[in-house]
């Protein structure tokens, strides 16, 4: 495998997630290829690859991506690690995985950023599983400093440990998730919040903004500074049991999304994409709002690197 300090990377998918990703190996030095099918998004891809990359302020700003059709077209003997960015969809993901073991030597770790599909059933059939992992990055990758390393049930340690030690060396804040649950971790804790969030809004306690105003302003303010169980620490293990006492009897514990999830996908209102969700926007305000949310993350990077 690669050094700590640079090697050569393959990106397959060109999509935003694919295109974050390939910036976060270009920022760090490394050769990195991107394997999309459709070459008439490779222009947008680019486009969308040199601003991240120039958002890291880095001396990768000067790297740019090759580009390839089909996984055939590359040269594998200097690659060092695959990462899977396809769209989310299982029998997709097997397939692309399937293809991508018969091309690449045995030596190199193939990982998948999938965000829900548990690494083991990806890779199911798979011959050499034991190479296989999850990097689940989180979007827009090259800003979220967290990675999630996801062992499944036949992947070797030494993969998962040499992987998190990579995701290191570029920057990132590596997560081992030492089980192959659907969720992983990051998000079965941040579905745990959203359940609750739009249960509250389906039984009328709270508008969508006031919701937003007490995590933004509120709990979630200091997640900056310490996650929910160093902060305990800080506050005091007996205060938070005796409010879970109190409280978790009256929690949401639904098993499906809320009516109001589910309303807004039925009448097509799903966010900026369609220019309403929970708020409505113009081409221009969703513009605008984009920009104001990176800003604030890479205000919060710049944070986070000097505080720890």
């Amino acid at each position: 495998m690669a050094s700590l300090e640079s090697g050569t990377a393959v990106v397959v998918g060109a999509g935003t997630m694919g295109t974050d990703i390939a910036a976060i190996f270009l920022a760090g030095g490394w050769a990195t290829h991107l394997v999309e099918s459709d070459a008439l998004r490779w222009d947008a891809a680019k486009a969308r690859i040199a601003r991240s990359v120039g958002q890291l302020s880095c001396a990768g700003q000067n790297r740019a991506p090759e580009f390839h059709r089909t996984l055939s077209e590359l040269a594998w003997r200097p690659v060092d690690l695959v990462v899977e960015c396809v769209p989310e969809q299982l029998a997709l993901k097997q397939s692309v995985f399937a293809a991508i073991e018969g091309v690449a030597p045995e030596a190199i770790p193939l990982a998948s950023n999938s965000s829900s599909f548990p690494i083991s059933q990806i890779g199911a059939g798979l011959r050499t599983r034991s190479r296989m992992l999850g990097l689940h990055f989180f979007m827009p990758a090259h800003l979220v400093p967290a990675v999630e390393v996801v062992r499944g049930e036949a992947t070797d340690a030494a993969v998962c440990e040499k992987c998190s030690q990579l995701m290191k060396a570029l920057g990132k804040v590596p997560v081992n998730v030492k089980k192959d649950v659907p969720g992983f971790l990051a998000n079965r804790l941040q579905h745990a919040l959203a359940r609750e969030a739009f249960a509250l809004i389906d039984q009328g306690f709270a508008s969508p903004e006031d919701v937003d105003a007490a995590v933004k302003y509120g709990f979630g303010f200091r997640f900056l500074a310490a996650g929910p169980v160093l902060q305990k620490d800080i506050s005091g293990i007996d205060i938070h049991c005796a409010a879970a006492a109190t409280m978790y009897p009256h929690l949401a514990n639904d098993t499906g999304p809320a009516r109001v999830l589910r309303e807004k996908v039925e009448s097509g209102k799903l966010g900026m994409k369609t220019l309403e969700g929970f708020y409505r926007w113009t081409p221009e305000s969703a513009e605008k709002e984009k920009e104001r949310y990176e800003k604030a993350l890479l205000q919060a990077l710049a944070i986070l690197k000097q505080t720890g």
